[in-house]
């Protein structure tokens, strides 16, 4: 089975990343772009009965700093 975890900063947290991609993107001309957030995505293959609960703990122990980040997991 699959679970793949998105990892954001929270809403109010500077991302300076998003930001150098912002100014990069404006600077080859797409100028319509007002906001740039950057995160990561983590697949995993894990064994079948595996809970959403157990991934959660994964993220809250090891694959998120939770005080800065958020995190949302989508089983296949």
């Amino acid at each position: 089975m699959k679970a793949t975890v998105t990892v954001m900063l929270k809403t109010g947290v500077l991302d300076p990343q998003g930001e150098a991609v912002k100014s990069a993107l404006h600077g080859l001309g797409f100028d319509g772009v007002s906001s740039v957030r950057q995160g990561k995505v983590i697949e995993l293959d894990v064994a079948d009965g595996t809970t959403e609960a157990e991934i959660g703990a994964m993220c809250e122990q090891l694959l998120a700093n939770t005080v800065i980040e958020s995190y949302s997991v989508d089983m296949s």
